[in-house]
């Protein structure tokens, strides 16, 4: 970020105020407002802080307008197609990918790291049976901060290294033991034999009865939407891990944080509201239906897995996953499940209908995502968590950024109040 020659000036109240301007490295100059309450004794207005810039940031960028996606300059479709998970955990971490030997060590030190504390196992079975596994990782995650004493202290940069590679690798492993437990299966202990993706899919799908083998089609689907979900700029989930870190508070405690916020249906369960959308529906000859609905301006119904708030144009993570959808869906077939078989009809009507071209109403990353996590056999209460441990590595990079900034500082954001000026108590009697 370059503070250029330019500057806007405001005008309030017969006096003037000039405004730096900030120039960052792609996207709009950004106005710096740091000192228009002490200069003018005014705030800005911004409901949901969609035209603010919260912080300057090295790690993601996004051209909703280009439909782009880059991770520290990298596009999100190169390193889907090219790289692996941990790779792009390391670059997101670090800045640059690895070498050989980097990659390896980071591996090595993610993969040595993927058992819990046994005495964690008693944190699960205190929930009842039917908690929801996003309740589990949100209690299970916080409580990491009571077990793991030594990389707690944010001020110390090696304790937040051991930090951020525990919560990489034991985050999956967290995952798996909320589903097992949801559904009264036995935890099954991590495989250092494994790669992160397919020791996820064994933990997940594996019994202590029998030997599970990891499609490697399956494996690298499930690599491809953790990439694919691994950051995405300010959003309101890596907005809160900042928020909570910016009071000193411990990682676990930011992470834990996060993963509440992106429980929310409007941003975490967007791809099980797209499944929820698809059992709506039912058939494929309910489509035409459901399609005319979406049309009319005066019906509240709207098809899930279809656009996206920042990308204008098309999803650039739905045209990797699209491959995955098709490579997944063609092994375990569609035939036997009237769900998949509607989401592929949705897709075809879709892309081929003028009013969702004209629209740009596309299929987006969680229409994609939920297709294959459904045909891969997880219930729609596992998505959120998967989406969870997918995106820790960009709320550790962004917390890890966020620590090390000179000009961190507690956040505290203001208001425009409404309510009532100041008023005398009225006891009670006279009332």
């Amino acid at each position: 970020m370059t503070e250029t020659q330019k500057s806007a000036t405001l005008s309030l109240n017969g006096e003037t105020y000039e405004l730096p301007i900030f120039s960052p490295t792609a996207g709009p100059d950004v106005l710096d407002i740091r000192k228009l309450y002490a200069q003018a004794g005014v705030f800005t207005y911004d409901p949901g802080f969609t035209s603010t810039a919260s912080c300057d940031s090295t790690i993601t960028y996004i051209d909703g307008g280009k439909g782009e996606l880059l991770h520290r300059g990298y596009p999100i479709d190169q390193l889907a197609s090219k790289s692996h998970y941990l790779e792009v955990c390391y670059l997101l971490l670090y800045g640059e990918l690895p070498t050989a030997a980097q990659l390896e060590d980071f591996e090595t030190r993610v993969t040595r790291h993927t058992m819990v504390h046994e005495q964690m196992h008693n944190f699960f079975r205190g929930f009842r049976r039917d908690a929801h596994p996003m309740a589990t990782l949100v209690g299970v995650v916080g409580a990491m901060s009571a077990f793991y004493h030594d990389s707690l202290d944010v001020t110390d940069p090696w304790q937040r290294e051991v930090a951020a590679v525990r919560l990489i690798a034991k985050l999956p492993t967290i995952a798996a033991m909320a589903y097992k437990y949801s559904i009264g299966q036995p935890f099954v202990y991590p495989k250092n034999d494994l790669d992160y993706s397919a020791n996820f899919l064994h933990m997940c799908f594996s019994v202590p009865s029998e030997e599970y083998h990891v499609n490697p089609i399956l494996s690298r689907a499930m690599d491809r939407i953790f990439i694919l979900h691994a950051d995405h700029e300010q959003n309101a989930s890596t907005s809160t891990v900042r928020l909570a870190s910016s009071s000193g508070a411990n990682p676990f405690a930011c992470i834990a944080a996060g993963i509440a916020c992106l429980w929310g249906p409007a941003h975490g369960g967007a791809n099980q509201a797209c499944l929820e959308m698809l059992k709506e529906i039912g058939s494929v000859d309910r489509i035409p239906e459901f399609i005319e609905r979406a049309k009319d301006k005066n019906d509240p119904f709207r098809l899930m897995g279809f656009g996206h708030r920042v990308y204008k144009n098309t999803d650039p993570r739905a045209k990797v996953l699209k491959q995955s959808a098709d490579e997944v869906l063609e092994l375990l077939g569609v035939e036997d499940n009237p769900l998949l078989q509607v989401a592929k009809e949705l897709e075809q009507t879709a892309l081929n209908d003028p009013y969702f071209i004209e629209k740009k109403l596309f299929p987006n990353v969680d229409f994609y995502s939920g297709i294959i996590l459904e045909a891969m056999g997880f219930p729609t209460s596992m998505f959120t968590p998967i989406f969870a441990l997918s995106r820790t590595v960009g709320w550790i990079s962004q917390w890890k950024e966020m620590i090390a900034d000179p000009q961190n500082k507690i956040g505290r954001p203001r208001q425009l109040y409404l309510g009532e000026t100041m008023r005398d108590y009225t006891d009670i009697e006279k009332r």
